[in-house]
């Protein structure tokens, strides 16, 4: 004979303990707002008592809620587990997520058919809302969500405009402008840049708040591409100091490239910041104990991911668990946000 499990105590036995109705036990169990307190009370004694455990499948049934959120990643994993970026990103999903006692699942896009798969098991109902970071501009998993009703928030702004989409930034193009101008001001005279990809907002907005920044000093030979890894950052500023060996001053446009540019500087034998000065963008913590420590810009990406969670509970109808200190005003269900950013002086610039 097959041993049996332990008894898991049953919707019908908690109606009998309690001196109620099944239904009344499952309005209490839903969160359903009707039910007289006294009996709201009257249940929860006796679903404590018993140590019930609601049925998920069942209790999506009755509220329509799966209480998941999906938080995908358009990355592969390299970068995702390599890129202090997300982790952040993360750490501010959970704790909204957390508090208000919702489940977090990760989904990863590094190829077609992982697009697929993941585009399959969103659109079949399985969670609240979908929470996308680090959408390129070849991929459609916005459009295809917002087509389908499925409540999405965007973490950065969509580079099709035409998208109507909720999402939350960091305000890009200020932080180009304040990289550009910090580096005129110290005097440098050759200022060049390593950009983003330009697949998306991120690099498209950094490289114009930089090219503003700049003005009349813009050169456009000092542009050079980048990918946000370590390596990338490398390879480009090779590229810059060969093709102008006089450039004094570089805007990276992530951390992780900026430490990789100022490797790259050191082994072509100049200093930073005395013959080339650095600046990056994010202010991840290896920032501020690099040698030369980084001057960079800071952006809000904890805050970003609450933020995102926030905005995707207006467009859900669930309000937030945790307080609000040091975040922007509650949003507007379908409205965006932008977080503002700031220079962060330290030894490279």
């Amino acid at each position: 004979m097959t041993p049996r499990g332990p008894h898991r105590p049953t919707l019908e036995e908690v109606a009998a303990h309690a001196g109620v109705s099944r239904a009344t036990v499952s309005r209490v169990v839903n969160g359903v707002a009707t039910v007289d307190p006294t009996i709201v009370e009257r249940v929860t004694r006796s679903v404590a008592a018993l140590r019930y455990v609601p049925n998920p499948a069942a209790r999506t049934l009755m509220t329509r809620r799966t209480d998941t959120v999906a938080l995908v990643a358009l990355e592969p994993d390299t970068r995702v587990f390599g890129d202090p970026f997300f982790s952040a990103i993360v750490r501010g999903v959970s704790q909204e997520l957390n508090g208000a006692g919702l489940q977090l699942v990760v989904a990863m896009v590094q190829s077609h058919e992982d697009m697929g798969r993941v585009e399959t098991y969103l659109l079949g109902n399985h969670v609240d809302g979908v929470l996308l970071i680090s959408e390129h501009g070849q991929h459609r998993l916005t459009a295809s969500l917002t087509a389908a009703n499925i409540p999405v928030v965007v973490g950065g702004r969509p580079l099709d405009t035409e998208l109507a989409v909720a999402y939350v930034d960091n305000d890009n193009v200020h932080g180009g402008e304040l990289a550009a101008q910090h580096l005129l001001r110290i005097g440098r005279t050759c200022v060049g840049t390593v950009t983003g990809p330009l697949d998306m907002s991120a690099g498209t907005d950094r490289l114009e708040g930089f090219v503003r920044g700049l003005g009349a000093a813009y050169r456009p030979e000092l542009v050079e591409h980048g990918d946000f890894t370590m390596d990338g950052g490398a390879a480009a500023m090779a590229h810059l100091l060969d093709r102008s060996p006089d450039l004094d001053g570089v805007f990276v446009a992530s951390d992780l490239m900026a430490l990789g540019a100022i490797a790259a500087v050191q082994r072509s034998g100049r200093r930073v910041p005395d013959d080339v000065a650095v600046i990056g963008f994010d202010d991840i913590d290896l920032a501020s104990v690099a040698v030369p420590g980084l001057t960079t810009i800071r952006q809000r990406t904890v805050d970003q991911g609450r933020m995102m969670v926030r905005l995707l509970f207006s467009l859900i109808d669930r309000a937030p668990a945790t307080d609000d200190a040091g975040l922007p005003p509650a949003p507007t269900p379908g409205s965006s946000i932008v977080l503002p950013v700031e220079l962060v002086s330290r030894e490279s610039a």
